[in-house]
């Protein structure tokens, strides 16, 4: 920090999501009072411009001297970027009399003024600033300070008067803040493009070439192409943006022209950025092209001269994006073309909290509303999945509003539309209609189960906590140790048993992405379809890690080699064994697998490393057998003279699924009896399940698992 007599100097550093749009800079408290200054004073920034912000004291775990936290907007209204240099000096503020406004991006005016003050109240800024306000559905609306009377460092008071411009056109400001989840990923990119743009002098004193281009891939939605609109604008070049089937031309060598006039102009605007969407689409393995697709030949011969050819391209750096990289020709995967390869994947629990926080800044959230819970409930869900998932708890929000409302001249009262907040209940409504983009292809609904709704199995679910959850919490407990985590748990027993039910309990609670897989539905009667949906499945749970794989009735699946079966389930074995224990790790995934036909599974599949742990699945006894009697009828009217105790006694032998339906019959049979007695004068009865309702529905689950036996005698016979 240093002192130059009208100010200290500081290094920029990032803001919290939170301050995004909010006026704030942060600092350590002794800074403070080097610059005399008090929470809330405004605060003089100058860097290759001049703006204004309040100070306010940094977190407890981000305090550095000499370091000042600012948010994108503030960086680009001071004209400085990260690790730069601004000087900070107290000023004072004035209240705006009128301001003069233009928009920025897209989006109407604000039809209501003072909803548009009421969210600049306490902002400070002066002409040529860009601010920021939140409307319904977690979206900002940005706008640029044409002129304000008085012209020096304003807030805007309620009573300002505002006025639109047209203005030029402008796109929004998309800024690191904006870009939640992808820390690791941020920083990467900006170490291989950021240098090379502003200091191409390290890399002459080094005696290298600087980096020529960077890969982005990873499924859709996860923020591939805003974390290349982040960086244009952070390293404040020029930005070309083309989407990948646009060059395509049906004229002899129009494609290729494209392309040079695009390199060209990249080239005259020097230092820029070239971002090339969807990659996939204009350089395909030229060895899998028929002879009819000779324009795509052409366009990537002409891309990979253009990315590495005689002539230098200066300070010109291409990023590409594709969620099939695979596809892409091996020419341009290669260091002196696409230098990086940057997987961006599906985010985690706190990934998606960061996200969420990002879309719910402009939202007027109800107190019930728990971002770190709602993180938790939606594994698998990518950047667009949440910006959809906010979106439509804002919907949700609204569609209750509507009712109530009488619209008068087509607007929606003030006082009302002040009073709309967004509650839990609308997320969990929005969350039934918003699937997860990263496994839309292969998840199963998967019910939201918790150890609560599982009854006694107490020894099981402790070695599922300790060889699944404890993987995913405490990863850094087993690397200490030196040990790896099991990689498969095989559930086996008797149906009924719980099996199914445990893996739906363990993904709910260990809150990893789950992938529910059927035996039989990967079954196919096309050669090679079966073992590429196995394929499938594993390259999705690597993709999504850390994530649960469930299969479900994985006899039908794996069966023994060598038998009567035929060849195609002799692929899809061998298949699975090296993919569960292959060459490629399988880190971060846990395989479940349950079954009632424990001999029929192949033996390849039984040893550790790939099921490392066999569980059986007994007939529960009797202190289970009063464990799973509560949890299905602890939501029961039950009658004080039920004996849960005596009932558990009663019912040896049977499973949980045949205590269930017990509880469900003894329901059944009371309903029965009130429907009976009903009149349609009198008052309804109450509703009691009693001892006989219970007794009837043992018998009738005694002769049920009596004529099961019978049945599966004369079978065997």
């Amino acid at each position: 920090m240093s002192d130059d007599g009208t100010g200290l100097a500081f290094r920029v550093s990032e803001a919290p999501s939170r301050d995004v749009g909010r006026g704030l800079i942060r600092l350590d408290p002794e800074d403070m009072k080097r610059l005399d200054l008090e929470i809330g004073d405004a605060v003089s920034i100058v860097g290759r411009r001049t703006t204004v912000a309040r100070a306010m004291p940094a977190h407890a775990g981000m305090r550095r001297q000499s370091l000042v936290q600012m948010d994108g907007l503030l960086r680009l209204n001071a004209g400085a970027s990260l690790d730069e240099t601004v000087t900070l000096r107290r000023t004072t503020l004035a209240r705006a009399r009128s301001l003069t406004l233009s928009q920025v991006g897209s989006g109407g005016r604000p039809q209501d003024t003072r909803s548009l003050l009421r969210h600049l109240d306490g902002i400070p800024f002066v002409v040529g600033d860009r601010i920021r306000i939140g409307i319904a559905g977690g979206q900002m609306r940005e706008f640029m300070v044409e002129a304000c009377d008085p012209a020096g460092p304003v807030t805007a008071g309620p009573d300002a008067h505002v006025g639109f411009l047209d203005g030029t056109a402008r796109s929004s400001a998309i800024t690191y803040e904006d870009v939640g989840g992808l820390r690791n990923e941020v920083r990467r990119i900006r170490e291989m493009i950021e240098l090379p743009l502003k200091h191409p002098e390290v890399f002459h004193h080094l005696g290298i070439d600087p980096p020529k281009g960077v890969l982005l891939c990873g499924p859709p939605g996860t923020g591939k192409t805003l974390i290349a609109r982040a960086v244009a604008q952070e390293a404040n070049v020029h930005f070309i943006h083309l989407n990948g089937p646009e060059i395509i031309d049906k004229m002899y060598g129009a494609s290729e022209a494209q392309l040079r006039r695009i390199f060209d102009e990249a080239q005259k605007q020097a230092p820029s950025i070239i971002f090339i969407d969807e990659l996939d689409a204009i350089a395909p393995k030229r060895e899998e092209m028929s002879g009819d697709r000779q324009v795509e030949r052409r366009v990537v011969a002409q891309l990979l001269g253009l990315m590495d050819g005689l002539q230098s391209r200066g300070q010109v750096i291409v990023i590409a994006a594709t969620n099939i990289p695979n596809a892409i020709d091996p020419a341009l995967r290669r260091p002196g073309r696409f230098d990086r390869e940057i997987l961006v994947g599906v985010p985690d629990e706190d990934g998606r909290r960061e996200i969420l926080e990002i879309h719910t800044r402009g939202m007027p959230l109800a107190p019930d509303v728990d971002l770190f819970r709602l993180a938790f409930l939606t594994p698998g869900f990518v950047g667009a999945d949440l910006a959809s998932l906010c979106r439509e708890a804002a919907m949700s929000a609204l569609r209750r509003l509507v009712p109530d409302v009488n619209f008068e001249n087509g607007r929606i009262p003030e006082e009302k539309l002040a009073a709309l907040t967004v509650t839990a209940d609308d997320f969990l409504v929005a969350q039934a209609s918003v699937q997860p983009s990263a496994l839309r292809e292969i998840v199963t609904q998967v019910s939201h189960k918790r150890w609560r709704d599982v009854g006694g199995l107490t020894d099981v679910r402790r070695m599922l906590v300790e060889a699944v959850e404890w993987p995913i919490r405490h990863g850094d407990l087993f690397a200490a140790a030196g040990i790896s985590p099991p990689k498969g748990i095989l559930f086996y027993g008797a149906p009924g048993t719980g099996k199914t039910l445990l893996a739906k309990a363990l993904a709910g609670e260990s809150g990893a992405n789950f992938i529910a897989v059927k035996g039989p539905q990967l079954l196919s009667m096309w050669a090679g379809e079966s073992e590429r949906g196995v394929r499938e499945i594993f390259r999705k749970a690597r993709q999504t890690a850390p994530c649960i794989v469930f299969f479900d009735e994985i006899d039908t699946l794996t069966p023994s080699r060598g038998g009567l079966g035929n060849a195609m389930t002799d692929r899809v074995v061998t298949q699975f064994l090296t993919e569960i224990d292959g060459i490629e790790d399988l880190r971060g995934v846990t395989v479940l697998a349950a079954t009632n036909r424990l001999d029929q599974i192949d033996a390849a599949l039984l040893r550790p490393g790939r099921f490392d742990l066999l569980v059986e699945f007994r007939a529960p006894d009797l202190e289970t057998r009063r464990a799973i009697l509560d949890v299905h009828a602890r939501r029961m009217p039950l009658a004080e003279t039920v004996d849960l105790e005596a009932l558990a006694e009663a019912t040896a032998g049977l499973v949980g699924a045949d205590l269930e339906a017990l509880c469900r019959h003894a329901g059944l049979a009371a309903i029965r009896e009130i429907v009976a007695e009903a009149t349609g004068d009198g008052p309804a009865p109450t509703l009691r399940v009693e001892p006989r309702h219970f007794d009837d529905a043992v018998r009738a689950m005694r002769r049920s698992a009596h004529g099961r036996d019978v049945q599966r005698e004369d079978v065997a016979g």
